[in-house]
C-alpha cells in the first residue's frame, strides 16, 4: 500500500497584508500525479512555496514524509522545478551535463569533483528524460521544452522521490507539451515517482494527471480527473454568477 509523502492541513499564506489561501487541506499519497489548476493569482505557486518552506505559513501544518519543511531529513527526496528554472541568459556558457551535473551537489560532496557517483546519477537523469543527444549543447542553445527537460533531469539527478513543478508548461510548443507531459507520465508509472504540477493548463492537466485540485484562496474542487466539473460547475464552485437572464421560449 503506497505511502503518504504530503500532509497538508488547515494551511493559510498572507503575503502583503492580503490573505492568499486558506484553510487548505490536502493530502499526497506516494506515485500520484496530482494536478493543481486555478487561474492567475489563485493560490497555486503560494502553495508550493509554502510546501518547500520558502514562505512561512500563518497557520496550519505541514509534513512532509512525516517532517516539516527544510527539513534535513526530506532535502535530497525533494526535486523543485520553479517557473523561472528554464529562462537561463542565452550568454551562459553551461552544457545541459553541468547543468543536471549540479543537482547531484550537496554539503557532503562539494570538493569531490570526480565522484563517480555524481557521474552516474547526472547520466542516469539524462537518460530518463532522453537528452543523451544534446547532453554536450549549451543549455542556452536549446528549444523551450528541451530546456524544461533539462531541469527537470537536474530534479532527478538529486534523486528526488516527490517532484513539485510550478507552470512548466509555459513557453513551449504544442509538440513539446505533449513529449513534457508523457515523460512526466513515465516518471509516475515506471520510476515511481510523485508529480505536484501546478499549471493553469486545465486541458493539459485533465489529460495527463491522476487527480486535479482547483485552487482558488481555498480548494474548491479535490477528486479523480475524470470528476472534474465542467465549466457551468465549475463556474458555480468559484461563486460566480450568470450575468444574463435565462429566457424561456
Amino acid at each position: 500500500m503506497a505511502g503518504q509523502v504530503l500532509d497538508v492541513c488547515d494551511l493559510s499564506v498572507v503575503r502583503s497584508g492580503k490573505i492568499v489561501i486558506k484553510d487548505v487541506c490536502l493530502t499526497v499519497d506516494e506515485g500520484e500525479f496530482l494536478g493543481i489548476v486555478g487561474p492567475n493569482g489563485s493560490g497555486k505557486s503560494t502553495f508550493l512555496l509554502a510546501v518547500l518552506g520558502l514562505l512561512k505559513s500563518n497557520s496550519g501544518t505541514i509534513r512532509i514524509y512525516g517532517h516539516p519543511p527544510m527539513s534535513r531529513m526530506i532535502r535530497q527526496k525533494i526535486g523543485w522545478v520553479s517557473q523561472a528554472a528554464s529562462y537561463l541568459p542565452k550568454n551562459v556558457r553551461l552544457t545541459v551535463r553541468e547543468l543536471v551535473k549540479l543537482g547531484t551537489l550537496h554539503s557532503g560532496n562539494l570538493y569531490d569533483f570526480g565522484s563517480h557517483s555524481r557521474r552516474n546519477k547526472t547520466t542516469q537523469a539524462i537518460r530518463m528524460t532522453g537528452l543523451e543527444h544534446v547532453q554536450n549543447i549549451d543549455v542556452g542553445r536549446l528549444s523551450g521544452g528541451q530546456r524544461q527537460r533539462a531541469v527537470i533531469a537536474r530534479a532527478l539527478a538529486t534523486e528526488a522521490d516527490l517532484i513539485l513543478l510550478d507552470e512548466p508548461l509555459v513557453g513551449i510548443d504544442r509538440e513539446s507539451r505533449n513529449s513534457l507531459l508523457k515523460l512526466l507520465d513515465r516518471l509516475c508509472h515506471e520510476k515511481g515517482k510523485t508529480i505536484i504540477m501546478v499549471s493553469h493548463d486545465l486541458t493539459a492537466i485533465r489529460q495527463t494527471a491522476h487527480r486535479m485540485v482547483f485552487l482558488e484562496e481555498t480548494i474548491r474542487f479535490d477528486g479523480p480527473t475524470s470528476d472534474f466539473p465542467n465549466l457551468e460547475k465549475l463556474a458555480s464552485l468559484r461563486g460566480i454568477e450568470h450575468v444574463h437572464e435565462i429566457q424561456d421560449d
